[in-house]
């Protein structure tokens, strides 16, 4: 009898078995978009690989796992000796693997790879996004390396690797490894400046011991480090590994791991120098100068991954919406929730579209570009990763309690969204620097125009957001205090003209109407009732009938 009462109807099969690349049309159009014919057809083969893998029951039940059981640090063996190793579930390996096998840490040599990294990067990540911390330090360390063409004969080979050797041994022995990075210190933070490890020259050539504490300390079982430390000649830049050539463990100390709002999967430590061994990269006293392009790159991921992490959610509530009846019909027919999910998919093409402009600037790698990318990219940090977790909030309320649930997936995303808008600098380090770049490189603003400007015409609101972003630049007072509204308007101005040019007109339209023509509320759900939301709604939908 009481079986009765425990028949399970109206509700929403689970958003598995598809391809989270091919379903996925903003994403896949701007692949085609920035990828040349020649290669096109290898990169939409592998992309539909990963895809695929990522969208399988096992890699959702691999991210589960790995978030369910978090690393574990173990600072000695049974005997008392230090080890500093941090134990990780299996299916964090089985991701980590996976996704160094798709060529994740593989961009700087490849053609179009910058495109085709971030691509993966977008996708492979929405399976699970810790695990996306070592893929971006390991991808973003080339660039500082190639400051030394010695390290860089050694270290790239190995950084580029489609092999993944989870062992901590020597490098020259593993047929690939992992790259992460220590900055920040207790007492400065983001004010790198304010370090205090000191770094003492040893005899050898570049080499040096490193005394001080990093405060955090991204993917402490890689195989290498860069670090800034204080030497003679001022604030440097450090590769610090963790297995020395002759075999035997640096001086690494892992005091303790962070317990972290989400990122759960992902271990992020403490750690101690005390006579670590070190080579310097780059000349002494320009230790920031030589480390910034992998902060650029990690930001360039930052973007990349709040993308991602919106796809998911967008793609879990439109799911959810066509499968799930209320009042009568299946919610997605409902106007108010219609309005609500394409305001969503709006915020979520925005986001990818600017993604992936951004890597083909990397590709590009003309003097345009890198000028370019000087402004848009921190402005693009800025603003993405901050809407990222008004976008996952929104698409969880769209599941309503269901969503609350850890079950449905969406609180691991929602604890995960604030994370890209915090590391590599949070909002008010993004604006400073797009100031910086406005104040010291006149080429930054003049590639910036130029590249909206490529829009100029096509829609009356976006020309008068032009105007209007023109108006702030020329009233230079009290402009650090007005940073932030001004960036948001570069983010935004930049993202509509993409849409413009690139996405079907109904997107365009919404999108000019709200962000910039002011015609949209305070949360989403306010897009005006005459646009044809459901087109927008359909694109964002994640299944291929």
């Amino acid at each position: 009898m009481a079986a009765t009462t425990h028949t399970v109807t109206n509700q929403v099969p689970p958003l598995v078995g598809h391809d989270v690349f091919a379903t996925d049309r903003v994403l896949s159009e701007a692949v085609e978009r920035h990828v040349e014919s020649g290669i096109l057809p290898v990169a939409l083969e592998e992309l539909g690989e990963l895809g695929r893998a990522a969208g399988s029951a096992q890699a959702q039940e691999w991210g589960a796992q790995a978030n369910a059981h978090p690393p574990v640090l173990h600072t000695h063996d049974r005997y008392g000796h230090r080890v500093d190793e941090v134990e990780f579930h299996p299916s964090w390996h089985r991701l980590l693997g996976h996704a160094v096998s798709a060529g994740l840490t593989d961009a700087w040599g490849r053609p179009a790879g910058h495109v085709r990294r971030a691509a993966g990067f977008l996708v492979w990540t929405q399976a699970e996004a810790g695990h996306g911390c070592p893929l971006s330090m390991t991808h973003a360390a080339v660039p500082a390396l190639r400051t030394d063409p010695a390290l860089a004969a050694v270290w790239e080979p190995l950084l580029t690797s489609h092999t993944y050797v989870e062992e901590l041994r020597n490098p020259r022995e593993k047929a690939g490894v992992l790259f992460g990075m220590g900055m920040t210190e207790k007492q400065g933070g983001t004010d790198v400046r304010t370090n205090t490890t000191r770094a003492e020259p040893l005899s050898g050539e570049g080499e040096y011991l490193l005394t001080g504490h990093k405060w955090f300390c991204s993917a402490p079982m890689s195989d290498g480090f860069l670090v800034l430390a204080q030497a003679p000649g001022g604030l440097s830049c450090f590769l610090v590994p963790r297995v020395l050539p002759d075999g035997t463990r640096n001086v690494f100390l892992i005091q303790r791991l962070k317990d972290k709002l989400g990122n759960r999967s992902n271990a992020s430590a403490e750690v101690e120098f005390d006579g670590t061994w070190a080579r310097l990269v780059g000349e002494e006293g320009r230790g920031v100068r030589t480390i910034i392009e992998m902060v650029a790159a990690t930001r360039l991921d930052c973007v990349v991954g709040s993308a991602g992490l919106m796809r998911q959610a967008v793609a879990q509530a439109v799911h959810h919406s066509v499968y799930r009846s209320a009042f009568g019909g299946p919610l997605i027919d409902k106007p108010l929730m219609r309005n609500v999910l394409a305001d969503l998919a709006l915020e979520s093409e925005a986001a990818t579209v600017l993604a992936m402009r951004l890597a083909a600037g990397y590709d590009a790698d003309t003097e345009e570009e890198r000028a370019f990318l000087r402004l848009a990219l921190p402005a693009a940090k800025f603003w993405v990763t901050k809407r990222c977790t008004a976008v996952v909030g929104e698409a969880l309320e769209c599941l309503g309690g269901n969503g609350y649930v850890e079950e449905s997936g969406m609180p691991r995303l929602l604890r995960e969204a604030p994370l890209n808008s915090i590391w590599e600098g949070s909002g008010n380090v993004q604006a400073l620097d797009v100031l910086r770049a406005l104040q010291r490189e006149p080429r930054a603003l003049d590639a910036f125009l130029r590249e909206v400007g490529r829009a100029r015409g096509a829609d009356h609101r976006l020309d008068a957001a032009i105007k209007g972003l023109l108006t702030e630049l020329a009233d230079l007072d009290g402009i650090e205090a007005r940073a932030r509204r001004l960036v948001e308007r570069f983010a935004l101005v930049l993202q509509g003209s993409l849409l413009v040019r690139w996405a079907p007109p109904e997107v365009a339209d919404a999108f000019c109407a709200s962000r910039l023509g002011g015609d949209g509320g305070a949360v989403f759900g306010t897009l005006p009732h005459s646009l044809d939301l459901a087109s927008v709604v359909a694109r964002a939908r994640p299944s291929v009938d």
